[in-house]
């Protein structure tokens, strides 16, 4: 495992941000006195460069794959520089100690502001609707802005980390695969995600393969959430109808009803329901009926009253093209460019 680790880091000497000893890790972590976080792949410490920028540093287990997690997210994340994707700054192998030196992001997670009642008053809509549509770009730009396809494989609210400004930034690449810009169908070992945010297509073969589309499934049942303010599966509910809450919302707005959200001024009506027809299309079954992360940042922001409601998102659902979402009558709204699941 670390010979491999070894030879990737020497083929790409070139490409890659500082390396650190383990002595300056724990220099830099006062002996990882400071824990922020824990996940799947590690333990987040919070240290402090030379310099006095303060930086999260990640720990990584024991690995699952060869240590694969450690160059997904070195390769990806390394070659990158958007101010939605976070900043990569070092790493450190020796060993069997494994770390990944990031920006640090004083607002932590978004998972904690949009399902916690004493943190939802930071985030008002308008805000949450900015961090959706900077999360779409940090997305838009894994597929398209590098000479490599970057798939996340793992978009949820845990992942996106907010800085002093509350910019969001998308982290955790340990997931990530990296393809050529022109595969549209990418070929997987196994199926890799978190469960309720994993594309369709991950389970079921026979509706359409694995590609960038994936990622767009996952952001669709985050941008639910992040609308909604609520898990999208909630068994604790006052109404059943309403435990999964992309079908009961679908419901509402399919028979002219307004989405009722805790606390919702008029004006932010508008926002969130925009939010979830962009997310119900998002989350089509099949992959060929959801839109581009491109087509997805015009949807969000255009006006609500260019979109049309999509077909219900289940597996039986005959579907439709994206680009009717854009039809309308009213010819001062702009069309959404066709979509891009015949290219």
């Amino acid at each position: 495992m670390y010979d491999a680790v070894e030879e990737f880091l020497q083929a790409h000497n070139n490409l890659l941000p500082r390396r650190y000893s383990y002595s300056e890790i724990k220099k830099m972590t006062k002996s990882f006195k400071d824990k922020l976080g824990e996940g799947g792949y590690g333990t987040v410490y919070k240290g402090t460069l030379q310099s006095g920028q303060l930086v999260a540093i990640k720990m990584l287990g024991k690995s699952r794959a060869n240590g694969e997690e450690f160059i997904n997210e070195v390769a990806t994340i390394g070659r990158i520089h958007h101010v939605n994707i976070v900043q990569l700054i070092g790493f450190c192998v020796q060993g069997s100690n494994r770390a990944i030196i990031y920006e640090f992001m004083p607002k932590g997670s978004l998972n904690k502001y949009i399902f916690s009642i004493e943190e939802s008053n930071v985030l008002n809509y308008k805000k949450i609707y900015d961090i959706a549509i900077g999360v779409a770009r940090g997305i838009e730009y894994l597929h398209r802005g590098c000479d490599m396809q970057i798939l996340h494989f793992d978009i949820k609210p845990h992942n996106i980390l907010l800085d002093e400004n509350i910019t969001p930034k998308v982290s955790d690449f340990g997931l990530a695969k990296l393809y050529p810009v022109n595969n549209k169908i990418v070929s997987l070992t196994a199926a890799r995600g978190t469960l309720g945010y994993m594309a369709p297509e991950l389970f079921y073969k026979n509706i359409g393969g694995v590609s960038y589309k994936s990622d767009v499934y996952s952001f669709g049942m985050l941008l639910m959430e992040m609308a909604s303010r609520r898990k999208n599966i909630n068994a604790f509910v006052e109404h059943s109808s309403q435990i999964y809450f992309p079908t009961w919302a679908y419901d509402q707005l399919h028979n002219g009803k307004d989405i009722k959200i805790e606390d919702a001024r008029e004006e932010e009506k508008k926002i969130i329901k925009k939010m979830i027809i962009v997310a119900l299309y998002c989350i089509q079954m099949k992959p060929s009926d959801r839109p581009s992360m491109n087509n997805v940042i015009e949807m969000l922001e255009g006006e609500v009253e260019c979109l049309q409601m999509p077909p219900m998102p289940t597996l039986s659902s005959p579907g439709r093209p994206i680009m009717d979402a854009a039809e309308n009558s009213n010819q001062s709204c702009s069309s959404i460019q066709s979509h891009e699941s015949n290219q």
